[in-house]
């Protein structure tokens, strides 16, 4: 690559391992695992000020020990703590034998110095703000909640809120690397994860070991781009859901056909954005609400059974659960707190890519959505509206990584992957200089550890073994 990537240059004069870091002081924290502390530099090249992070790890169960297996779930704001809590269940007995699990909430996420923006009830009224405009009014509105997120952020994280990108969590994953005493990293990344893996393959090439990524990101398009291709993909899930819920026995919608099926789902957005449904008697269901309790279940094919449930009780004007999809999708909890997954996303999401600074910009990329992805396009793009008025410019430019020299890194793609569409993962792949792309013909977020043996036992011999799948493997699809 020519020059100065936007990467190395968000990190110049800070983009080396920064200063020895000894090696995490564990305590037992329950149940086999094991918990730390990690201090690093808030800003690259500047030691003084420090961001804890909060790490976790779970022994090799017994097995010839390799090392340690670092993860990322993704995001932007998810835990990567609470993520490695689920190691038992979330990943293979073939690396939990081998390798240590271990997982680190990023800067600005859960238990490390976590990113503020609004009160809990500020954000309760963000989420039901309306998300479509249909009029200036309501347009105003939005451009309105929009810069009191943003302004929120910069009132309550304004010291921290420059340094939450993910060249900054890539920095910290290598002082993480040292800290374990692994001469090399062993990585696997979902969704969001993705990204942070490809940051530090694109930053530190020699010193990976194997690396999966899981449910691709692309760093190499728009913003707003990934915005609409992102609608898009949950509107191909939401098509495959009303394939297979037309054809089985109590399927709620009236219609026999896919079609008929989805314009039964618009219609009942276009009567919540006049008239919400009863929700759990102190909020309403929204329109932006029941988005969200739609997308929730579509990340998971398992999950569709609840999608029918809650369409079945939405038809009758009850969305009480597609207010609780929502409150889970969105962090909220049963006591109206919420984790901090949804400021620490947009923070993340706004300190990293360069989003157009006017509102109009976003008008032009909503109506190509809306064309795209009927149901969740135009509400996908308006959604990362404060990222037009954030008060500190993008440290992560897009662009190709190709993290060249680089050991061979795996890309997993699922075909029907509703929130990191297949598409990004070809790209990705083909990006990366020693990328390797296995394709699941599925349905779903992520494939590994989703029920395809073929997917497990490729990402696990790779990563035990570095025994590389061929580029273009398919694994088909189950159910």
């Amino acid at each position: 690559m020519g020059g100065q990537t936007g990467v190395e240059g968000a990190l110049a004069g800070g983009g080396g391992a920064g200063a020895p870091v000894g090696g995490p002081a564990w305590t037992d924290c329950g149940d086999g695992f094991e918990c730390a502390t990690l201090r690093v530099p808030m800003a690259a090249g500047q030691p003084g000020k420090q961001v804890e992070l909060a790490v976790i790890r779970l022994p090799a169960g017994g097995g010839p020990r390799i090392g340690s297996l670092v993860v990322n779930p993704g995001g932007p704001g998810i835990s990567g703590v609470e993520y490695v809590r689920a190691a038992r269940v979330v990943l293979g007995e073939k690396v939990r034998e081998r390798f240590d699990i271990v997982g680190f909430d990023p800067r600005g996420v859960g238990r490390s110095a976590p990113v503020e923006c609004l009160s809990d009830a500020e954000l309760d009224t963000y989420l039901m703000s309306d998300g479509t405009p249909d009029s200036a009014r309501e347009r105003s509105a939005l451009e309105g909640a929009a810069r009191r997120f943003a302004e929120g952020c910069r009132r309550h994280s304004g010291g921290l809120l420059p340094h939450l990108g993910t060249a900054d969590a890539a920095r910290d994953l290598d002082l993480l690397r040292q800290a374990l005493g692994e001469r090399r990293l062993t990585y696997l990344g979902k969704s969001y994860g993705t990204l942070l893996g490809a940051v530090y393959a694109e930053l530190y090439p020699g010193r990976v070991r194997a690396m999966v990524l899981d449910g691709a990101m692309d760093p190499g398009a728009s913003r707003l781009r990934l915005s609409v291709e992102h609608a898009v993909g949950f509107e191909r899930a939401l098509r495959a859901y009303a394939g297979e819920c037309v054809a089985m026995a109590g399927c709620p919608f009236r219609s026999r056909t896919v079609n008929g099926a989805l314009e039964e789902v618009s219609g009942l957005l276009r009567r919540t954005d006049k008239r919400p449904l009863r929700g759990d008697g102190r909020r309403e269901v929204t329109q932006a609400v029941a988005v969200l309790g739609l997308l929730g279940p579509l990340h998971d094919r398992a999950l569709w059974p609840e999608l029918t449930e809650a369409l079945r009780r939405a038809f009758k004007g009850d969305g009480a659960l597609l207010l609780r999809n929502a409150d889970q999708l969105t962090g909220r909890r049963d006591d109206g707190t919420y984790s901090g997954e949804t400021a620490a996303n947009l923070a993340v999401t706004c300190v990293d890519g360069a989003y157009p600074r006017t509102a109009a910009a976003y008008g032009r990329s909503a109506a190509v959505a809306r064309e795209r992805a009927p149901r969740f396009g135009a509400s996908m793009v308006w959604a990362s509206l404060p990222c037009a008025y954030w008060p500190h410019p993008p440290t992560l430019a897009a662009g190709p990584l190709t993290a060249k020299g680089a050991a061979p890194i795996l890309v997993v793609g699922t075909v029907r992957d509703p929130a990191t569409p297949y598409a990004w993962a070809r790209r990705l792949a083909g990006r990366l200089e020693s990328g390797v792309l296995l394709t699941y013909e599925g349905d779903g977020h992520t494939a590994y550890a989703s029920g395809s043996r073929c997917v497990d036992e490729a990402v696990e011999e790779y990563l035990v073994a570095g025994v590389v799948p061929e580029d273009g493997a398919v694994c088909p699809g189950i159910g």
